[in-house]
């Protein structure tokens, strides 16, 4: 699925099921809670808190489709078109870093 597909494949599930679009306002709101509930995964998956006891591991995929699917509502509420924007990025960062991180002896440390 491409990006544009997916912008007209959740544009067509909020229409039919969904209803209507949150406002943008709620929708970030709901993104900032996606992207809480993604850190809490990977601040007990990668990083050094533990599950509670009893606690059911979540589905990291499952989280990021969460937040993506949220971020593509945004998108689709302010006419952004995300292939478009995310083409844009890659060749303004390229630009801007092209020997950046190579030159970033930080960077040379374990597990490189």
């Amino acid at each position: 699925m491409t990006i544009r597909e997916a912008q007209s494949t959740v544009d067509e599930w909020i229409k039919t099921i969904g209803v209507r679009y949150f406002n943008e306002l709620t929708n970030t709101a709901v993104l900032m809670e996606e992207v809480g509930e993604l850190a809490r995964i990977m601040a007990r998956e990668y990083g050094e808190q533990s599950w509670k006891p009893g606690a059911e591991k979540e589905d990291l995929g499952d989280e990021m489709a969460d937040v993506l699917f949220v971020l593509i509502c945004l998108a689709n509420q302010t006419g952004v078109n995300l292939e478009e924007a995310m083409l844009k990025n890659l060749e303004k960062k390229t630009k801007r870093d092209l020997n950046r991180h190579r030159e970033n002896t930080k960077l040379d440390g374990p597990g490189q």
